[in-house]
């Protein structure tokens, strides 16, 4: 992890002072709890607003609810670099899961200023409207919604007497104009956040280039068996529906260490479980299991889904029970990087003389969304532990100011870079 460092283009204490702040509004008793659409969700925000404004930015909200400080460019049309993460939290969650890159990304503006650095560019600083999974079981609301992807179905769910669409005019935002929102003026952006893993901890390195962020396949599997008399029915004469399913998730597991150990970043974990009728005099009739797959790589993810299908059918015939095919109920692709922002990424932090490596995020992000309409990239910061959504999420003040003068010398060589380059990209 960095070490306290005087030579930084930018103040630590700035950004410890913003991330303090954020975390003093918590619901009372749960530390960090701050969700989008609850109560204290509006003091964030109005925190936020009075920091950016004191740094001297136009703050606004825009169409899909999120937060945004503009600092204008010298050359008014030319496109916008853009910064920032989120500042909502999961029940009982840290305190700087994306917290710390809002943090960051107004304190580049704010050095920016200091320094009398102007840009050509204009220069947006971004508080994403519940990119946590919120009230309404739906995450990325407000860059799905920048982007122009949020689904117009998600408008009509309903928490508690509250929907969606009222909860995004509730914080500013304006639904009905959400389709025609798309931003198409974006010509980076730039995404700081905990690395919520233990990887830069354990090899000792200040920053994580994040190449991709992994596409997330969920699939369920149900294991129809037939119940029986627990005490009667003799063992070689059961269709266990448990016993099979069980032999479905160690297999799960083993296929996932394989697959783990090739190229790229891959992960699968049966998170959910389930039996019926669970009782424990009666043979399971009924199975079901819910597989979270995550994976750097698109074939890494084909492979291991057609292995999946394949270890069903032979177990069904193995073990006499009904398999139906596995169903994906979401599927995601990966999102990669902008090779150009990792090269520029990787040049900033040579030149703020910080140690790193190319890694996938295993975490989503509002990044993936932003890459729909724009060239996006993130740096990891390390987290003690690899903790994450919870209490104990700490990071280090001088990892983030170090990441912070990542971004900063990222944003003056995008600056340069793009200007000489068409950034309509997005748009084209």
């Amino acid at each position: 992890m960095a070490a306290p460092r005087t030579n930084l283009p930018v103040d630590p204490a700035r950004i410890e002072d913003v991330i303090d702040g954020l975390a003093r509004l918590t619901e009372p008793g749960r530390p960090y709890t701050r969700r989008a659409f609850t109560a204290l969700f509006p003091a964030g925000r109005d925190f936020l607003d009075q920091r950016f404004r004191a740094a001297g930015l136009e703050t606004r909200i825009d169409a899909a609810g999120n937060l945004i400080a503009r600092r204008p460019g010298r050359k008014p049309g030319l496109g916008t670099i853009m910064l920032g993460s989120h500042s909502d939290t999961v029940p009982d969650g840290g305190r700087y899961d994306g917290i710390a890159g809002v943090a960051v990304a107004l304190e580049v503006a704010c050095a920016l200023a200091y320094q009398g650095i102007e840009l050509d560019h204009d220069l947006e600083v971004v508080d994403f409207l519940a990119e946590e999974v919120s009230i309404f079981g739906v995450s990325c609301i407000g860059s799905r919604g920048m982007a122009g992807v949020l689904p117009a179905d998600w408008l009509a769910r309903e928490s508690s007497g509250l929907t969606l669409e009222q909860g995004i005019r509730d914080v500013g935002g304006d639904p009905a104009r959400l389709q025609a929102q798309a931003r198409k003026d974006i010509a980076a952006f730039l995404e700081l956040h905990i690395e919520q893993g233990p990887v830069l901890e354990t090899e000792k390195l200040d920053i994580g280039v994040v190449t991709a962020i992994a596409g997330i396949t969920r699939i369920e599997i149900i294991v129809e068996g037939r119940a029986d008399h627990a005490g009667t029915t003799p063992m070689g004469a059961r269709a266990d529906a448990l016993a099979a399913a069980a032999r479905l998730v160690t297999g799960i597991e083993a296929l996932a260490k394989s697959l783990s150990e090739g190229p790229g970043h891959f992960t699968a974990t049966v998170g959910e479980f389930s039996i019926a009728p669970n009782a424990a005099n009666v043979v399971p009739s009924r199975a079901r299991l819910l597989i979270d797959a995550r994976a750097e790589h698109r074939t890494t993810m084909d492979v291991f889904a057609a292995s999946v299908e394949q270890m069903a059918e032979q177990l069904a015939r193995e073990t006499g029970t009904l398999i139906a095919p596995p169903r994906r109920l979401s599927d995601n692709m990966p999102t990669p990087g902008d090779p150009l922002l990792l090269d520029v990424l990787d040049a900033a932090c040579e030149m703020a003389g910080a140690s790193h490596r190319r890694m996938a995020s295993g975490a989503g992000h509002d990044t993936a969304f932003l890459a729909k309409v724009t060239r996006a990239a993130m740096i990891f910061v390390p987290c003690l532990g690899g903790r994450s959504h919870a209490p104990e999420e700490f990071a280090e003040t001088d990892d983030i100011a170090l990441g912070a003068a990542v971004l900063f010398n990222a944003v003056i060589q995008l600056d340069k870079t793009l200007s000489q380059e068409d950034v309509r990209w997005a748009g084209s």
